[in-house]
């Protein structure tokens, strides 16, 4: 960075004198300013090239003006440098080393004059090109490229761009940095915020635990009125080993309610004929089986597809031998993102 501030200064000093700027005004001091800006924070928007060139001038000439129509040096001073902000803000060219152009063209009227706008101007072309070929052969952008894919959306993570424009509105600051940049870093660390809280968040740690279960010759009314005790909508089947090897819900109760609700006359005649079925009173003969589940170290963001794509509502865990730990249910799940996304 360093060096790259001294070729681009050096080089421009050299390259007035060979065009044959010997006289005041070949260089300005503003434009080291402008040069400590173009190297070291090449995706600032104060150090773009249109900020750069036309700030530069706009303000220069401002200063020209306000020494030659203003007699008092102390005012003249402060309108030229407050005249050129306004200018530039304005034009959307704000380039902090402006004010410093004006102040010179006051304080120097006799080497400032509007002829004079040429040789300032040349000095910042070569800086803005000295700028360019530095950046790009240190791998840098510059000029900093704007409006990448991810700020042009409409809703960049947890925020929206009507968000971000109140956000700057109440900040009432002008900032060193794009809107698309703002956005994107937001973006960024957002992710970066919601992985750090969600991504290597375990099963054990959002799991109900103990957890309550029923062996599969439970008969249906015992394991219902477990589930009514403890309000509770699902009871994982495990074996003598305490392995997993089903799940009765509360939606596997209503399908069974069911069976005989609306029994026509048809029905009723066949039942008569046929034999009405065999009701069944075990929770083996109701539950689902083979059932899914997870590891208790897995990670819980494998859940999620699991959650809203599969249609799970209760998925057992269990450790590395198969054995019951606990069980997650789908709102154990939007807890843990409702509170991942307010971490945010």
């Amino acid at each position: 960075m360093v060096a790259g501030i001294v070729l681009s200064v050096a080089m421009v000093a050299v390259c007035a004198h060979w065009l044959g700027m010997a006289s005041p005004p070949w260089m300005v001091a503003s434009l080291g300013a402008s040069a400590v800006l173009i190297i070291a924070l090449p995706s600032s928007p104060l150090a773009q090239p249109w900020p750069v060139l036309a700030g530069s001038v706009l303000s220069y000439l401002v200063g020209v003006a306000c020494a030659a129509l203003v007699p008092n040096l102390s005012l003249a001073s402060g309108l030229a440098v407050g005249l050129a902000v306004a200018g530039m803000l304005a034009l959307r060219c704000l380039h902090p080393p402006g004010g410093g152009m004006a102040l010179f063209a006051v304080l120097h009227p006799q080497e400032s004059t509007a002829m004079a706008a040429v040789p300032v101007l040349l000095n910042v072309l070569l800086l803005i090109l000295m700028g360019v070929v530095f950046n790009h052969l240190t791998g840098r952008s510059y000029p900093h490229a704007q409006g990448r894919t991810v700020s042009t959306r409409k809703d960049a993570g947890a925020f929206t761009s009507a968000d971000l424009d109140a956000a700057l509105l109440h900040y009432n600051q002008v900032l060193d940095v794009s809107r698309d940049d703002l956005v994107d870093l937001l973006h960024l660390a957002g992710k970066a915020a919601f992985q750090r809280t969600l991504g290597e968040l375990r099963c054990r740690q959002i799991m109900s635990a103990p957890v309550h279960a029923v062996v599969a010759d439970t008969h249906l009314k015992d394991a219902w009125a477990l589930m009514r005790k403890h309000a509770i909508k699902a009871l994982p089947v495990v074996d003598a080993q305490h392995a997993v090897i089903g799940i009765v819900t509360v939606a596997d109760f209503m399908r069974l309610a069911n069976l005989e609700v609306h029994e026509g006359m048809g029905q009723r005649l066949r039942a008569l004929i046929m034999g009405r079925p065999k009701r069944p009173d075990q929770v083996q003969q109701l539950m689902s089986s083979p059932v899914l589940q997870v590891v208790a170290e897995q990670h819980v963001m494998d859940l999620v597809p699991l959650f809203s794509e599969a249609g799970h509502h209760h998925i057992p865990v269990v450790d590395e031998e198969r054995q019951l730990l606990g069980i997650i249910t789908q709102s154990d799940l939007v807890k843990t993102l409702a509170a991942a996304v307010a971490q945010r």
